[in-house]
């Protein structure tokens, strides 16, 4: 499967990158959501897992924009965020994501728990 990371933090996005490329993903990732929004352009990634702060445009704002345009509707998004007391996952789920994870991942099960979600929103 093809999946877009969007991750700010280039610690965070190497792991998530690694993880997902061990489990036989197609993974690109993107620092900033204006750099997601080019690169959904250029690849339509089949999932987004999507840090939902970033800078500039935060990720809330992202899969509003995504889940508005018939071109990117239907990519299923994975929620992620460190910051709970700021994103919470019913303004995650408000926004259009299809799921929500909190940081620190755990590398064992996250790349079957983004698997989960691909299937069960198809």
């Amino acid at each position: 499967m093809k999946i877009l990371v969007v991750e700010d933090d280039p610690t965070d996005l190497k792991l998530l990158i690694a993880v997902l490329d061990a489990s036989g993903h197609q993974v690109l990732g993107q620092p900033s959501a204006e750099a997601a929004l080019a690169e959904i352009r250029r690849q339509q990634p089949e999932l987004i897992v999507l840090d939902l702060r970033l800078p500039g445009m935060d990720g809330l704002a992202l899969a509003r924009l995504l889940k508005a345009d018939s071109a990117t509707r239907t990519i299923p998004i994975v929620a992620l965020t460190a910051a709970r007391e700021i994103y919470d996952r019913e303004d995650a789920l408000a926004a259009g994501c299809d799921a929500y994870l909190v940081k620190p991942v755990n590398t064992r099960s996250f790349a079957s728990q983004v698997t989960d979600v691909a299937a069960r929103t198809r």
